[in-house]
C-alpha cells in the first residue's frame, strides 16, 4: 500500500535514475515510484554527462529534479571547474549540487585526500554563491567531511547515506545539516544506530538507487523509499504517518517545494 493515499508526496533526495541501468525500464520504474507515494525525486550525477542526462531526462519525467556534481574520486581540478561552470548557467533547472564530498574508502594517499578537499571547497563556496544546496558523499571520511563543511561555513547540506558515527554527525545537526537515510537501513546496524540518536527533525530519505536497497546485489529503485520510512517509525517508535509528515517538512525546508509542477497535466 502507498503510503501516501492521496497525491504521491514522498520525495527520494538522493537517486541516480540517469544510471543505465534504467534505461531499459526507466518509465517502469517511475511508473513504480509514483504508486508507492513517491512525488519527487532528486537526480543526483556523478559527471557532466550525467548533469546533462539529469536535465534532459526531466524534460520528459517532471517528477525528476536535476543536481549536478563532480564524484569525490573524480580528482582533477579542471573538471572541478567545468563542473562548477555549468552549473552556474543551469542553475534554474538545479535543485541541489550534488553528489559531491570526500570518499577516504577509495582515496588513501594523503595528497590526493588534500585535492578531494580542495574540489570539495570549490563546491562549498558554489553553494553559497547560488544558494543552492550541497548533496554530500562521505564515505569513510564522515567527520572530515563536516569539519570541512563548517569550517567553510557550508549552510545547506544534506549528508547522504553517512556511514559514520551518530557522534561525528552531532555537530552537523547543530548546524542545521540534514541526514538521508536509504533502504539499506533495514540490514545496517551502523544507520539503524544513526537513526535512534539523530533526532527526526534531521532526518531525510533517499535511496540511493541503483545500489543500497533492502536486499544486497539487488538492483534498488524509488520506490523502496518507503521501506526507509518504514525502518525510521520502528526504530523511532512512532508511526509510518509521522515518519512522512516529519521528512515532508525537513526536505521542504532544505529544498523547498520540489513537489510543484511534478506531474504532468
Amino acid at each position: 500500500m502507498p503510503l501516501t493515499s492521496l497525491r504521491p508526496s514522498l520525495v527520494d533526495t538522493h537517486a541516480h535514475i540517469c544510471d543505465p541501468c534504467f534505461d531499459k525500464d526507466r518509465d517502469a520504474v517511475l511508473e513504480r515510484a509514483r504508486k508507492a507515494g513517491v512525488g519527487a525525486i532528486i537526480a543526483v550525477g556523478e559527471t557532466l554527462a550525467d548533469a546533462r542526462k539529469n536535465l534532459e531526462l526531466a524534460e520528459t519525467y517532471p517528477m525528476l529534479k536535476p543536481a549536478a556534481g563532480l564524484y569525490p574520486t573524480h580528482l582533477d581540478l579542471e573538471q572541478a571547474h567545468q563542473m562548477a561552470d555549468f552549473i552556474r548557467r543551469h542553475k534554474s533547472g538545479l535543485a541541489a549540487i550534488g553528489e559531491v564530498g570526500l570518499d577516504y574508502w577509495v582515496v588513501k594517499e594523503d595528497s590526493k585526500k588534500e585535492l578531494q578537499r580542495e574540489i570539495l571547497k570549490i563546491f562549498i563556496e558554489l553553494s553559497k554563491e547560488l544558494k543552492l544546496p550541497l548533496n554530500v558523499h562521505s564515505r569513510s571520511a564522515g567527520r572530515h567531511a563536516v569539519a570541512l563543511l563548517l569550517e567553510n561555513n557550508a549552510a545547506r547540506v544534506q549528508m547522504h547515506a553517512f556511514d559514520g558515527k551518530a557522534g561525528a554527525a552531532l555537530s552537523a545537526v547543530e548546524a542545521g545539516y540534514f541526514f538521508s537515510i536509504p533502504p539499506s537501513v533495514l540490514r545496517s546496524r551502523q544507520k539503524q544506530k544513526l537513526v535512534k540518536q539523530l533526532p527526526l527533525s534531521c532526518l531525510l530519505i533517499e535511496t540511493d538507487s541503483p545500489v543500497l536497497g533492502p536486499t544486497p546485489q539487488e538492483r534498488n529503485e524509488p520506490a523502496n523509499i518507503c521501506q526507509s520510512v518504514r525502518t525510521i517509525a520502528e526504530l523511532k517508535d512512532i508511526t509510518e504517518e509521522e515518519v512522512v509528515a516529519a521528512v515532508t517538512d525537513n526536505t521542504e525546508r532544505l529544498y523547498g517545494n520540489l513537489l510543484e509542477n511534478s506531474f504532468e497535466d
